[in-house]
């Protein structure tokens, strides 16, 4: 029995201080071997079996061999091997042994093999029994062969039960298989009842077929007067022989089911780690009495009841911790936008099937910004456990914190990679950042390593928007390229912005461009309600599976209320030509008066003049202007000059004699409200006026 592995699996705290006190009880010892250290542990009954005492042993199951004469050894790991290998659940047989005074003695011993999602054997527990009384010096291989058979036929109720159990990951996954018609015929059981305890009472969680518990049973206390109340109290099992020893023992209880025909019935305790968790009792119509091989293989059933019970607990209670962390670290709330639709979902890798503490670093946000923008986040940070939640938290706040402060969404991305960069961790995080100008339809996108965003339009079709964009946060800061090219697009009312995670796109056996195509499918035939499509598309990554979180975010633009825009006009001037800024001005001029703000048209004509001048004087390229009407509780007119530089403004002070400088001092004086943000790879200066409504 060779050491093989790394040690991922870890034997309990208490292990074997506190031995199983049923198969103490019935002169059986228990032993726990991590296949992956090598280490097998045994309680001190085993170690009495074998006549070994815990200094003496190493926890290595080679120490064991001076016990084992002949060549039992390398027999047991044989058939080991063998159960191993073919996928057996279970393995049992007699093991010749020799103490330390030179006599001889029998030994039986019986595994489980327990396995991972793979089929890999990573653990194996069993029972070590001594079976000198049953089998004799005398007594040929023929007749050990008859007798392990035999034994073999009577534990198959516990290798069934076990090998469904394996498979239970929920305590109602237990209570199923407990149920099951099938498993009640192989106990040959009339009826059965499974109570689990809770704050010092026992509560019933199962009953098979229905009718089988007795009313005003449903909740009991341990010292009550019921043989399953008395078998968790005295954490041994409780047989009744008789129809007389249950009426004589269990007054109370007997009139309630004379009518099920009860002949005899067993009550055993559920323990586990040496503390009792529940118990369950087995009902029996014609038959009269117990083996002891019949009780063993009841206790042992019982065991292996309330391991799998203590495991679903177990994992119950982490993925409510999971959750909730993970929970806790996402927003609460959605702010409400006004002029969008917005919707967004999340899915633990818990739906998937996945163990442990498997919580993901997924996230999304919206971040309500000046001037009616609205920035829109979706995000992933590397690995599953806290760590990445932990550190999903602390980016998603120092994410929102950098966009309200009024940074661009380059610029945003930038000083996130430095922040995760500089923190006390070996993660990094895929991101995208969308901040949305829904009054003008105009959304500037940056990404850092993440997938690309997706956009529905209003005839129901749907395409992925190619953005450039740059590594990873906490990568690019790394390697000192903060670089993030932004990606100007435009929001038209109705379209739609679907931002998520790997989670809803990586398909098994299929590559990601494959999985992004067959998401711009489902988009297409989905509803148009982004609640309704955000379900839509949940709900298929809950059909297909899969172990990796999901975060989706759908915000589609509608008609403001507030701000309406009730024209557009866009108008190109080339440098180079002298005409083309005499030709902006009267454009504008016309178009503003036309739209009822003759009172600013001077105003607006000056400012406009301004920016397309400075635009061609410091660019190489063209200038492109744009005029909107936006009308809601003021009526607005907003003027946007695009160029091709990267370079933003700079404020100056001309002094007395100077010529230059002033630009930005008249924008400020006769504008209401002016920015500047970036577009691709250049920027756009915009502004707006308040003009009074037309009559």
């Amino acid at each position: 029995m060779a050491e093989r592995g790394a040690p991922t699996l870890s034997l309990p705290d208490d292990w074997p201080v506190h031995p199983d006190p049923i198969l103490a009880l019935n002169r059986m010892g228990s032993f726990d071997w991590d296949l992956d250290t090598g280490l097998l542990g045994m309680d001190a009954m085993a170690h009495r079996i074998l006549d070994i005492t815990p200094e003496e042993y190493d926890g290595h199951p080679g120490s064991l061999d001076p016990r084992l004469t002949g060549g039992e050894s390398e027999r047991l790991d044989a058939l080991v091997a063998r159960a191993m290998k073919d996928g057996s659940e279970n393995y049992g047989t007699y093991l010749r042994l020799r103490r330390r005074d030179g006599s001889l003695r029998w030994a039986y011993v019986q595994g489980c093999i327990r396995r991972d999602a793979s089929g890999r054997p990573r653990r194996i527990i069993g029972i070590l029994r001594d079976a000198t009384r049953e089998l004799e010096d005398g007594v040929g291989r023929r007749q050990r062969e008859a007798l392990d058979a035999a034994r073999r036929e009577q534990t198959n109720v516990v290798q069934v039960t076990t090998a469904a159990l394996a498979h239970a990951r929920t305590v109602q996954d237990v209570i199923d298989v407990v149920k099951d018609s099938h498993g009640l015929a192989l106990l040959g059981s009339t009826s059965l009842v499974l109570g689990l305890l809770e704050a010092g009472r026992l509560r019933l969680v199962a009953e098979g077929p229905a009718g089988s518990s007795v009313p005003g049973t449903e909740v009991t206390r341990v010292d009550d007067p019921y043989p399953l109340s008395e078998a968790v109290r005295t954490l041994r099992p409780r047989f009744i022989e008789s129809p007389e020893e249950f009426a004589d023992c269990y007054p109370i209880l007997w009139p309630h089911i004379t009518g099920l025909d009860i002949t005899s019935a067993a009550y055993l305790p559920l323990i586990a780690q040496a503390r009792p968790i529940g118990g369950m009792g087995l009902l029996y119509s014609g038959r009269h009495g117990f083996t002891q091989e019949e009780r063993n293989v009841l206790v042992a059933l019982g065991s292996s009841i309330a391991q799998s019970l203590q495991r679903a607990m177990l994992y119950e209670q982490e993925k409510d911790l999971a959750q909730g962390l993970q929970q806790a670290m996402l927003p609460r709330t959605i702010p409400s936008v006004p002029g969008a639709d917005v919707a967004v979902r999340y899915r633990s890798g818990y739906a998937g099937g996945s163990l442990g503490r498997d919580i993901g670093g997924d996230w999304y946000d919206l971040i309500p910004l000046p001037g009616g923008r609205v920035g829109a986040v979706i995000g992933d940070v590397q690995g599953h456990d806290t760590h990445a939640a932990a550190v999903m938290g602390q980016l998603r706040i120092v994410l929102r914190a950098y966009a309200a402060e009024g940074h661009t969404p380059a610029t945003v991305m930038a000083r996130a990679s430095i922040f995760l960069h500089e923190l006390d961790t070996d993660r990094f995080a895929t991101c995208l950042y969308a901040e949305a100008d829904l009054s003008t339809g105009v959304v500037q996108v940056v990404r850092a390593g993440h997938i690309d965003p997706l956009v529905r339009l209003n005839d129901g079709t749907c395409r992925r928007v190619a953005v450039d964009g740059g590594l990873p946060l906490g990568l690019s800061a790394e390697f000192g390229s903060l670089e993030y090219p932004v990606c100007a697009m435009e929001l038209d009312p109705g379209h739609s912005l679907v931002l998520c995670t790997d989670g809803l796109v990586e398909q098994p056996g299929a590559d990601l461009d494959d999985g992004m195509r067959a998401l711009v499918e489902s988009i297409a035939a989905g509803p148009e309600d982004v609640r309704a499509l955000a379900d839509r598309l949940i709900e298929m990554a809950e059909k297909r599976g899969g172990d990796d979180d999901v975060a989706l975010l759908v915000l589609r633009r509608r008609a403001l209320t507030e701000r309406r825009p009730l024209g557009r006009l866009q108008h190109h001037v080339a440098p180079g030509d002298p005409e083309a800024l005499t030709r902006a001005r009267h454009m504008i001029r016309s178009t503003v008066r036309s739209w009822g703000a003759r009172e600013r048209s001077d105003e607006i004509e000056l400012v406009a003049d301004e920016l397309i001048t400075n635009a061609l004087m410091h660019t190489e390229g063209a200038a492109i202007v744009t005029l909107r009407v936006l009308s809601g509780t003021d009526r607005r007119l907003r003027v946007e000059v695009e160029d091709s530089s990267s370079a933003l403004p700079r404020r100056r002070e001309p002094g007395e004699q100077g010529v230059s400088g002033r630009g930005l001092l008249l924008v400020d004086r006769l504008t209401d409200v002016w920015g500047v943000e970036a577009r691709g790879g250049g920027k756009c200066m915009w502004c707006e006026f308040v003009v009074p409504e037309r009559a």
